[in-house]
C-alpha cells in the first residue's frame, strides 16, 4: 500500500487538525479523538496526530496514482486552515 508522511512543525497542530476534520466531516467519513484523527477519502485515508510542536500526517492509498493527488488536497487545505501561519510541508514516501 503506497504511503506518504509529513511531520509539520507547528504549535497549532491540534487546532489545524480539528478545523480540517470539521471542514471535511460533511463530505467524508471523519473520526477524531483527542489528538488523533482519521479521514477516509474515496481513494485513500489520511491519519493525523497532533502534539505541542508538530502535526504528523500520513496518507495511505490503494494505488500509487492517488498518492500525489491526496498529498496536494491535504496540503492545500492545511495551508488554508493555517491562515497567516506559514507551514513547511515535506512529504516523504
Amino acid at each position: 500500500m503506497p504511503l506518504s508522511r509529513a511531520e509539520i512543525a507547528t504549535p497549532s497542530g491540534e487546532r489545524l487538525m480539528k478545523r480540517l476534520c470539521n471542514h471535511w466531516s460533511q463530505t467524508f467519513d471523519v473520526e477524531q479523538s483527542g489528538q488523533e484523527a482519521r479521514i477516509a477519502f474515496a481513494t485513500g485515508t489520511c491519519l493525523m496526530r497532533a502534539d505541542a510542536e508538530t502535526l504528523a500526517v500520513a496518507i495511505e492509498t490503494l494505488e500509487e496514482a492517488h498518492l500525489d493527488e491526496l498529498e496536494g488536497v491535504v496540503e492545500h487545505h492545511l495551508v488554508r486552515m493555517a491562515g497567516d501561519e506559514e507551514l513547511v510541508i515535506v512529504w516523504e514516501n
